[in-house]
């Protein structure tokens, strides 16, 4: 469906994604999948592109300026790649860069920044706890003031990008129970008792390293506190926001993927005399995709005008989240059946898709909390 907000550069930007990862990520996709990992200089690579600069001033190395719909057309190519683990690595940086953009001192930004923007060091974002999940008032890892420094207690858990990470953007408790105590702090991988371990056996995801985080004593400088002390949580809210908006749009990639397959297949595969594409029933499942993907284009793309004229519509992008998953859940399955047992083996961009779809509705808030915060949103 026509985007009527494209423009000139955007189509342009777009354009020279959509190239470099034809070009250099699809041939390798199944390898590096079976791998478990992937060659470090993709980090650069992407980077190159200024995928992850957008809000970011130029003497940092970011663009300089922003654009939803850029934000968004990259998300969605990254998700066409069907390299969800491998996008979820590199991209693990992104959710991290806003608020070390605009809450870290000038020091961390002027050695931080350029480091990760140009994709010569990894980071992450460290919120999520064993006990915690989605619940994160209930943060345990704690902060307390000694002198010029923080020392730094507890542990972090399913840290997409963590073991190759050098920054970490990292949440712990400051102050009083609830969300209203929550501090962030800049810590390096190479901190004195800061240690990680590997997560692995994943259902999908499988190119990305996952890691839990651990802080025994762990000593920061006092400059490292990242915004005011006990205001973390709020300082991030928006952060979220753009994370669970850009989540939406790789799954609307990650759709188109499954959908041109499907395509593909269903005019070289024959049954029952005539091709699948002949027949009413795959026709149909087609016709439901095709409607999913644009109910999912077009909602992508007004709450991406609204953010570009400064807007922060929290319940729209809250139902993005959900609804997108749904989508993709519904459209990857769909897909599955369509290709029937060839589907099912490994080293195809629908059985990868059907694997990876279902972490889409947990991670940057489950859909169940999407939901709930949707109608908080309503004031119901």
């Amino acid at each position: 469906m026509r985007n009527p907000y494209d423009t000139d550069d955007r189509k342009s930007f777009r354009e020279m994604v959509a190239r470099f990862l034809e070009n250099e990520i699809w041939p390798y996709v199944d390898e590096w999948d079976e791998a478990g990992k992937y060659p470090h200089e993709i980090n650069e690579k992407v980077c190159e592109l200024g995928v992850f600069g957008f809000g970011i001033e130029e003497k940092y190395g970011g663009l300089g300026f922003d654009d939803q719909f850029m934000r968004k057309d990259s998300s969605v190519e990254m998700g066409r790649t069907s390299a969800g683990g491998l996008f979820a690595s590199v991209g693990s940086r992104n959710i991290m860069l806003g608020p070390l953009s605009e809450l870290a001192n000038e020091g961390i930004k002027t050695k931080a920044l350029p480091d990760l923007l140009s994709g010569k060091k990894g980071g992450s974002l460290g919120i999520t706890e064993p006990g915690g999940g989605s619940d994160v008032a209930q943060m345990k890892t704690t902060a307390i003031k000694d002198g010029n420094e923080w020392v730094l207690n507890g542990s972090k858990t399913f840290i997409t990008g963590g073991m190759q990470a050098s920054y970490f953007v990292i949440g712990a408790r400051t102050g009083k129970e609830g969300l209203g105590g929550i501090s962030l702090f800049f810590v390096e991988a190479d901190t004195p008792g800061f240690t990680r371990s590997a997560i692995d056996k994943k259902m999908g995801w499988w190119t990305s390293d996952t890691a839990t985080l651990y802080f025994d004593n762990c000593r920061i400088p006092a400059d490292n506190l990242m915004g005011e002390e006990n205001k973390g949580f709020l300082a991030i809210m928006n952060n979220f926001n753009y994370e669970r908006y850009m989540m939406g749009a790789q799954m609307l990639g990650m759709a188109r993927r499954c959908f041109e397959e499907c395509i593909n297949y269903s005019q070289e595969r024959k049954t029952f005399g005539k091709k699948l594409l002949e027949h009413q029933v795959i026709r149909h499942k087609l016709a439901d995709m095709s409607a999913k993907i644009d109910a999912m284009d077009a909602y992508l793309n007004q709450v991406a005008l609204l953010m570009n004229e400064g807007e922060m519509p929290v319940a729209e992008i809250s139902k993005i989240k959900f609804y997108c998953s749904e989508c993709i859940e519904s459209i990857a399955s769909e897909a599955m059946q369509i290709f029937g047992g060839a589907g099912y083996l490994r080293g195809n961009a629908v059985e990868r898709i059907y694997r990876e779809v279902k972490v889409m509705a947990i991670g940057g808030g489950s859909k169940e909390i999407m939901k709930d915060l949707t109608v908080k949103q309503l004031g119901l």
